[in-house]
């Protein structure tokens, strides 16, 4: 039987309002130019995952278990340690865009900046360009 239980929903909140909230004045312009660029590479308007995730577009995973659900398909959260920016697809063919990026770390999906100057914006925009076109190859996707 399928789960579709997935915690991480969209909400009604509206991103713009969300990110003028954002206390920190650089992480604050930093979500703004982010709302910019993600918007315009995605082609997607932004909606609010949960209450502090920022999404763009949205795909339908099913796993083996019979899990399935709906995720954003890229987004950020600007959050108090740092931004984070999601990359769906995970890192395995990108090392020489990320030797490329600047200061940041990465998790699982997740990529750390603490600010966008520390790193080259343009790189940044190739990482989500390359990564929303693998997932909308991958996965049945959405652009809301």
């Amino acid at each position: 039987m399928a789960d579709h239980d997935n915690k991480t929903q969209i909400t009604a909140v509206d991103p713009h309002d969300f990110v003028a909230a954002v206390e920190h004045p650089t992480r604050r312009a930093d979500a703004e130019v982010l709302l910019e660029l993600m918007a315009r590479v995605t082609g997607c308007p932004p909606r609010m995952w949960g209450p502090t995730m920022i999404g763009f577009g949205r795909y339908h995973y099913r796993y083996e278990s019979g899990r399935e659900g709906d995720f954003l398909m890229t987004g950020f959260s600007p959050r108090k340690a740092s931004l984070v920016v999601y990359i769906l697809p995970g890192y395995d063919d990108i090392a020489d865009d990320l030797a490329r990026l600047g200061k940041h770390e990465i998790g699982k999906s997740c990529l750390y900046i603490n600010k966008l100057v520390d790193i080259d914006l343009d790189v940044l925009e190739k990482i989500i360009v390359e990564s929303v076109a693998r997932m909308r190859a991958d996965y049945e996707t959405s652009d809301s």
